[in-house]
Formats: structure tokens, sequence, C-alpha cells
């Protein structure tokens, strides 16, 4: 390591022992103060020998400046007197915290007296003692160690207090950022100011693409999988460069620590121990349940550099993640080669085509804007900044554009004194958002100004993209009509490796890099977890009847299929099933049930392929056996086989607006960050201050501690709870989850469960009562906690994105032999439909029947908003569920009250002939629980009418931002689906169905 680069690893060290982790629990309690106990023993040990006292003397200055700094960019002032003390909060007395993302208060409730500061501050020393990294001669291994207390410091593990140590506040009198993402700040500042003699910080944004085309660009649910991962990757390659050089506590978005292929950098490539690492998921999984399979990061980040260093930063990170793409292609090409039986020389066609078609993939885009804008000595001095930022805006805001023409701006641009008190006195720290918003800006107009080339390609394309042209080992075979490819690379890989390509399939450089990643990253995972690891793709048929494999297997008194059908079972391949439903079977025990459940899926296509036969003597056994295996299956599940699946896509609303929180439905008030006791000082003074009261009712513009905390939200949602709530607690698949991006294949059984609780999970909203958790996921929910912005699974505290976060989500329902494109077309459709028809925040379904037409339903998840106390019972979806339920359990309320429900509503009067709202509400009401009385069984007559009034009441609340002219018509799409839903086979028809309308 060279002597600059000691420099700043010792900086960040330096830096990271600046405040102790356990300040918020010592403060106001400790004799020795903050910095007298953990901090000051740390940095004997680090410091302590050789020279390291002076080095550590030299650096302070550049800690102090980068502390102030980073506190100026996170966290507001507070009044005081020159001689006084800051006002201050005992925190152990009354610990509260403040979501950082939507303002939500919580505390704890009998205070946190009985932590004595002794033996936290025992347990905090020995924790980071352990992280002490020394070299085989003795000394500081300053780069390990920082690495250490970046990646491990916030995680005490079993030392009884995890989760109030991952959340500790920074600053007590404001609890909504951690003191991790402060150390983490300061690191970044000390970094970039130890980089040189005159040096300043400066924002680096970078992003790779495309993304969207790149991924929808798949003709299997196993190709959607590897374009998300593969662009993931992709951002890992670049941002290891930022990470090796500078540390990843420079990169502020995405929050890097926990990733997986971080951990497996620090082990592998940083020489971090292995045993730091062996309790963790990534190392002990050996299915794709794996969290390295997780396309955890975004395809852009934000990173904290030295502003000398943003333009060659910026090319090597171009330079590096094109010539992986290119070595990784190459990689494939070869293997390709040795599948099909051709010699593999440098000079064939197909290596030719990697250099043409991959020169500029990625696409990276990137932009910097440094802090030398600003003036340290002249805060307020901002007419470098304001003129940079003017061309964004219009001319009548060009002289205080942006966050400089806000309020905020207004009231932090000078010190505030009162009453000879000094309350505030900005550094440049503070025009972080300005910075921000400038970045944000120019990246997005570097990308609309990208140059095209066009790239050459002759004869026919890519079966994938359609946009290059095929792998090929002699140019003339590109001219080859599809009938005539019969000795291609493409036909021999058919034949040999029909996983790597199908029959008539001919890929390009980049589609075959896609196409053949999960085989290749599958072998990387293998040699870093030591284990046989297996990836399973599972079909669209394989789903479709895992509902009626898994109420099978629910059943103690099931029945097996005759004897005759195990030999034709036991010819067929295994299928792979939901991680859920093979756990269970393994639990189960039953051998004839897991040959069933494993190769029945693969002996009905069997079936059906050989039905379709030019030979009619194969054809008519076939469909004589086929017809035959589904009257047994209807025996023994009591229905026929469940035929479709659904898809669902989520995605989370304007996260571009929650990044730059220049609006101020995304941001909190001043105010509403500050501990309790500091709202009472400050409120009393601005009584008499009114400069003071406009500095308390600004809105917060973008922190970096607001983006780390989106971003660790993000984390957790895409590695941990998506996961769960779709593979650990239903018969789910989930494709790829990207932060706030979902895709899952999950049976249809499944669909309205999994849909609400990824809903509830992204922003932490509570399940209610324990009869609204049982009415809509059943035992699916027992493990979790979930309300105020914050999940609890398995013992571990996530930080969901919280209350005014919303997210949206499309779901298709589709046979399974529908073709895969058009189903995942008409996905993007139905998702794009829930935020721009139902106004974001809302959830559409399109079901696309296989005897032709499609039923459509839009709606929004919350019509009244999330927090106006309704049940979630009474919510959409609590009410489609309902629905479905006594649609579907025996004598409740007869499926043909849709259809009776569909012709009545086109002859009702539309709502314009009504007195107001609520007439027409009570003239739906009425009809409505008329008609379900009338088609109820008697015992639930008057539940069901019940049901009726509620559901007018919610196509009144709802109708309008469903796309549909009236609330009659809006009915007629949720009956549909909860009818659908509710067919033989699919809800649990055996479920009682209470008094109220409900299921338990």
């Amino acid at each position: 390591m060279n002597g600059s680069n000691h420099k700043l690893w010792k900086a960040k060290l330096a830096a990271w022992v600046h405040d102790p982790a356990e300040k918020a629990l010592v403060l106001l309690r400790d004799s020795v103060g903050h910095e007298g106990g953990t901090v000051a023993e740390l940095r004997k040990e680090l410091f302590g020998s050789h020279g390291g006292e002076d080095d550590l003397k030299s650096l302070m200055p550049l800690i102090v400046k980068a502390d102030r700094w980073a506190a100026a960019a996170d966290r507001p002032q507070f009044p005081r007197a020159p001689t006084e003390k800051l006002p201050g909060v005992r925190f152990y007395e009354d610990p509260q915290f403040v979501h950082p993302l939507s303002g939500e208060r919580y505390s704890i409730v009998g205070g946190l007296t009985e932590v004595e500061p002794s033996h936290i501050k025992a347990v905090s020393l020995d924790h980071f003692r352990d992280y002490v990294v020394k070299t085989p001669e003795g000394e500081i291994d300053w780069r390990s160690t920082a690495l250490a207390f970046w990646r491990f410091g916030p995680f005490l593990g079993a030392r009884g207090i995890q989760s109030l140590w991952s959340l500790l506040p920074a600053d007590t009198r404001v609890p909504d950022h951690t003191i991790w993402a402060h150390l983490d700040l300061t690191s970044a500042f000390a970094t970039a100011f130890a980089s040189g003699v005159e040096e300043s910080p400066a924002l680096l944004s970078m992003s790779f693409g495309p993304v969207q085309g790149f991924i929808a660009q798949a003709r299997s649910t196993s190709d959607l999988w590897a374009g998300s991962h593969l662009l993931s990757f992709i951002a890992w390659e670049g941002l290891k460069r930022i990470c090796r050089e500078l540390g990843p506590d420079a990169v502020i978005f995405p929050q890097l620590r926990g990733i997986p292929l971080v951990d497996l950098w620090l082990r592998d490539e940083m020489g971090l121990p292995r045993e730091w690492f062996k309790e963790l998921e990534w190392t002990r999984r050996a299915t794709d349940t794996n969290p390295l399979f997780s396309a955890a990061l975004p395809n852009r980040f934000v990173a904290l550099v030295p502003a000398s260093r943003t333009k060659d930063l910026a090319e090597s990170v171009t330079s590096d993640v094109r010539g992986w793409v290119r070595g990784e292609a190459a990689a494939v090409v070869a293997e390709l080669l040795r599948v099909a039986g051709v010699d593999d020389v440098e000079s064939l066609p197909c290596y030719e085509q990697i250099a043409t078609q991959l020169a500029a993939f990625p696409e990276v885009y990137w932009a910097s804007v440094p802090w030398t804008l600003t003036s340290e000595e002249k805060t307020k001095d901002i007419r470098r900044l304001a003129g940079a930022m003017a061309p964004f805006y219009p001319v009548a805001e060009a002289e205080a554009p942006g966050f400089l023409g806000g309020e905020a701006w207004k009231v932090l641009a000078d010190p505030i004194d009162f009453e000879g008190a000094e309350f505030y006195r900005p550094n440049p720290g503070v025009l972080y958002p300005a910075l921000y918003d400038l970045l944000d800006r120019t990246a997005a107009a570097a990308k609309s100004m990208r140059s095209f080339e066009a790239l050459f390609q002759e004869g026919f394309r890519c079966s994938m993209c359609g946009e290059r042209e095929w792998l090929c080992t002699q140019r003339s075979e590109l001219n080859l009509s599809p009938g005539d490819r019969k000795d291609t690379l493409w036909a021999r890989v058919a034949g040999r490796k029909p996983a790597w390509a199908k029959k008539g399939e001919h890929l390009c450089s980049l589609c075959a890099l896609k196409r053949l990643w999960p085989t290749r990253f599958v072998e990387r995972v293998r040699t870093v977890v030591e284990q046989h690891v297996q990836r399973y793709v599972v079909s669209t048929h394989t789903m479709a009847l895992a509902a009626s494999i898994g109420r099978w297997l629910n059943d103690p008194e099931r029945k097996h299929l005759p004897p005759k059908w195990q030999a034709h079972l036991t010819g067929c391949d295994a299928a792979a099933l939901p991680a859920l439903l093979s756990a269970r079977l393994l639990e189960a025990g039953d051998e004839q049930a897991g040959l069933l459940a494993r190769r029945l899926p693969s002996l009905l296509d069997l079936l059906r392929e050989e039905a379709r036969s030019e030979d009619p003597v194969q054809r008519q056994q076939a469909g004589e056996l086929f017809e035959a295996l589904q009257s047994d299956l209807k025996g023994i599940f009591h229905h026929k086989p469940e035929a479709y699946y659904a898809l669902i896509m989520m995605d989370g609303d304007r996260m571009g607006a929650w990044l730059a929180g220049g609006e101020d439905q995304y941001s909190i008030r001043y105010k509403e960050s500050w501990h309790g006791r500091i709202q009472e000082q400050a409120r009393a003074i601005a009584v008499k201050n009114d400069q003071i009261r406009r500095y308390l009712e600004a809105y917060r513009p973008p922190s970096p501690a607001r983006h780390m905390a989106i971003s660790g939200a993000l984390n957790g949602f895409a590695l941990d709870l998506s996961r769960h709530a779709i593979e650990a607690v239903h018969n789910g698949k989930l494709i790829y989850s990207g932060g706030d991006d979902v895709l899952a294949m999950v049976p249809v059984d499944d669909l309205l469960a999994v849909m609400f609780l990824l809903r509830l999970l992204y922003s932490g909203i509570s399940f209610g009562s324990e009869l609204d958790r049982g009415l809509l996921f059943g035992s699916a929910g027992r493990d979790l906690r979930v309300g105020h912005g914050h999940v609890l699974l398995k013992g571990r505290l996530f930080r969901a994105m919280g209350r005014k976060a919303t997210a949206s989500a499309g779901a298709v329902i589709a046979h399974h032999t529908a073709p895969l494109a058009m189903v995942l077309r008409t996905l993007r459709r139905t998702e794009k439909r829930a935020k721009e028809v139902g106004g974001r925040d809302a959830f559409a379904v399109t079901i696309l029947k296989r005897s032709g037409g499609a039923v459509e339903l839009t709606c929004p998840w919350f019509p009244s908003g999330q927090l106006d106390g309704e049940p979630l019972s009474a919510s959409p979806m609590g009410v489609l569920v309902k629905l479905r339920n006594v649609f579907a359990a025996e004598g409740a309320l007869s499926r043909r009250a849709a259809g009776i429900i569909q012709q009545w509503s086109e002859r009702l009067p539309g709502p314009d002939l009504f007195a107001g709202p609520e007439a027409y509400q009570e003239m739906l009401s009425k009809n409505l629980a008329y008609q379900f009385a009338r088609q109820s069984g008697p015992a639930h007559k008057e539940s069901n009418a019940r049901l009726g009034a509620e559901l007018a009441k919610l196509a009144v609340k709802a109708w309008e931002s469903s796309g549909r002219k009236t609330a009659a018509e809006f009915l007629v799409d949720f009956l549909s689906v909860a009818e659908f839903l509710a067919r033989e086979g699919r809800a649990e028809p055996a479920r009682a169905v209470d008094r109220q309308g409900g299921a338990v």
C-alpha cells in the first residue's frame, strides 16, 4: 500500500473513532464524557505506537472539519449562548427515535436506565477491539481495520442489544439518523480532505444501462432473472473501483454494508478473516435462495470522492465494467464452442462479433459536482453554485434556483442569533441539497445528450433481442433462413445442451451472456460457498400446480394415484418446486407424494406435447392417457388440477422524487426531526422570533443520511423481506428483487396475500388486529411484527420506507401454456396501469382467459389514505379477499351473483342523476345487499348483505381511480376477479366464513 493510500485509511479510522458508537447511551451520564471512554481507548490502541500519535495529531484538523461538514449536511442546529453548553437530551431516560423518511416517532417505554455506562462502554470497546487487524509484524493493518470497522461496527451479534445498537442516533436531539450514518459520512469527507493539501470533496454520479429494455428481452423466467442479476453484478464491478481506492463508505447511495457481493469482496479480495462471515446466510445456503442470487444493487450510484479524481475514477469505472463484460462474453463463447465441438480459434467470427457488439456495453453516464462551487469562508456566497444550477431552471428562478430559492435556504444561509444566543452557524456541508440537485440534473442531461453510433449488422438477427447478429462460426451462416440452419454453432448447442438454447434459437453475444449467466454464476457461488449449489427454475406449469399439490399434501387422509401411473412418473424428469412446497415434502417424508409432486408437471407436459404429434397413433394414445390422468388427479385433488398461475410486478412510486427530496410530500419538517424536549424549547423561542419559526416549519431538504436511509430500507426489502413474503411463507418464486422493484411468480391461491404483504412490508405498515392478520395472511404473518415504518423478522429489525412511501403493483393471471413474452408484455402494461390509471399507490390485476378475453381491475390500495384508521379488512384488498372467500365457501354465496350483478349494473342510473355521492352509495348498497342476500345460503344472508353494503361503499370511494366511468362498472371488475379466484380448486372451500362476511 503506497504512502498516500496509507494516509487515507488512517484518516478513515481516525474519523471512525472521533465519536463512540454508544454516544447516545453515555451522554450526560458518564463522568469522563463521551470522548473519554471508548474513543480514548481505541485511539490509544490504533495510534498509540510507531509514531501514530503524530499521525493522529496531523489528521485531527481534517477530522474536525469532516465532522462539522457531516453534521451540517445531516442535522439542524440548536440555540445556545456562546458560553453555554448545547441543549441536551438524557436519552437513557427518554429514548425517542424518529423515522427519517416519514417522521413517525416512537419511544422505548421505561427508558434505558438499566444500561449502565460502564457496561455498554466495555461491550463497545471489546466489540471494536475484535476487529482490529494487525500485520504479521504486529503493526496495525490500516485498510483491513477500517474495512472491518465499517462492515461489522453496527452489528453486535449476540451481545444482547443488536436492534437498539443498529439504530442508536448520532445526535440524541435529532434522533432521525444513526451514529453509523454519521461515521460513514465523516469518514468519506475525511478521505476526500486527506487526498491532497488543497483537496475538496465532490459528488460523483454514475449509471449503467440500458435497464428495462435489457431485462425485458427474455424468453423464459430464467432470462428475466439473468438480465436483472447481470445488471446488478455489472454495477458492482464498477463500484469495486470506488471501494478499493476510497473505501465503501465513500458510496452514499446505494448503501453497501451487508450486501452479499460486497461481503464476498471483503473476504476474498480484501482479505478479511473468513470466520467473520461464516454465520452469514450467503456462506451457508446451497440453493438459489442464497442472497448472492438477489439483484440487490441498482444501476446507479452516488459517491463522495476527491474532486481532483472524478474524471479518472469515472473513466476507470467505465473501462472496468466494459472490460469485464467482454471478458465474460468471451468465456461464454469458449463454452459454447466446447459444447458444440468446434475448435476454439481466436480468428473465429464470433470473437470479432463480441468486440463489435459489446464495444459500448454497458452504456455509462456520469456527472460530478465539486464542493468548490461553495465557499467555506462565506457560505452565503453561492454565486458560482447558483450560476451552475441556473441553466436547469426557468429564467424567473435563475438567480436562486431550486434549494437556493427555497424557504429552507433562506433560513439556513445566515447565522441565526436570538437575544445574544448563537442558534445556527452554517458551513458548506449544509449545501449538500443544492449540490445533489445540480448533480441529479447534470446526470439527467448527460444521459439525454448521449451520442449514438449505429451498429452495422447484417443477416438474420438474434432470437431474443432482434437487434444484433447471432454468434456464428462462419459469416455466411448469417444469411441462412431458419429452416437451413442445420449445422450452426447454435444448432449444435441446442442438440447437446438444450438448457442453453432451444431448438431454433440463435443468440447474439449479449443475449448469450444473459442465457449462460445462471450457469456461470452458479459455478462462482459453488467456489465461495464450498457446497454444491443448485439453482431451481420453476416452470409456469409447476407454479400453477403448486396450489393443488400443496392442498393435497395438507390432507392427512390424502389418496395417491393408482399404481399404473408410477412407471409414467418415474420415467419423467423431476421438476423444480417452490421452496416452501419442497420443504413441506421433505417434512412429510412421503416418497409417493414426492414422486407425484416433483414429476407430475413433466408428465402432463409430455402427454400434452405428444397429443399434438404428427403420428396419429401416438396422438390418440397420448390424448387418452392425458384424459385418464386428469380424471384420476381430479379424484385425489377433489378438483381439476390448476392450470393458471400469476406473475406480480411491484415498483416503488416516485423513487427519483424520494431521492431528490424537493417535494414537500416526500419530506419532513425540521421540527419533526427533533427530540420532543428540543421541540418544546424551540417552540418557546419561535414565539418571539419569526426567523426561527420559519426554520421550524421549513421542510428538510435531502441529506446524505436520508439517502442512506432510503438505500438501507430498499436493501432490506430486496434481500430479505420480499423473499420471505414470496418464498418462505407462500409457494411463490422470486424472479428478481432489485430494491424497490420486484418480479415474482406465485400460485393463483397466493396472489392476493403476496401482493398485499409486499405492499405492507415495503412501507412498514402494521397488519392491525389478529383478525385482520388471519383474514389476509393466515399463518403467513405470524413471524412478522410490522409497524411505525419497521419490520421485525426472526429477531432482526429492518427499517422500511415508512408510511409516506408508496408502491404500485401489477399482476397477471395466465394459463401456463400462454406465451411468456405475451404475458410479460401484459404484466408491464398492468403495472403501468396501476401507476397511471390508479394514480400510484394502487394495484391492478389482469386475467388472461385461455378461452379469450381479459378481465381488468385497477384499484388504489387505500382509497381514503392508509392513515384513516380503517382496519385492513376494510381496505380494497381486504374486501376482495372476503368476497373471494364467501364465493368459495360452500353454501355461502353463489358465484352466479357476479354474473347477475354484471347484468343488473348495466341498467343502473349514473351518479349524475343523484343528489350526491351519499345517495348514489345508498342506492348501490341497497341493491347489492339485496342481490347478495338473494344468492346466499340461509346462514349467510345477513352477513353477505353487510358485505354487499361494504362493497358499495368501497366502489364509491375507489372507482374514480379505476379507469371506469361509474362505480357500477368498477363493481363488475371487482366481482369478476373475486369470482375467478374463488373457482373450484383455488380458494380453500372448507374455510369457515364468519358472520361479518370474512374468512377465519
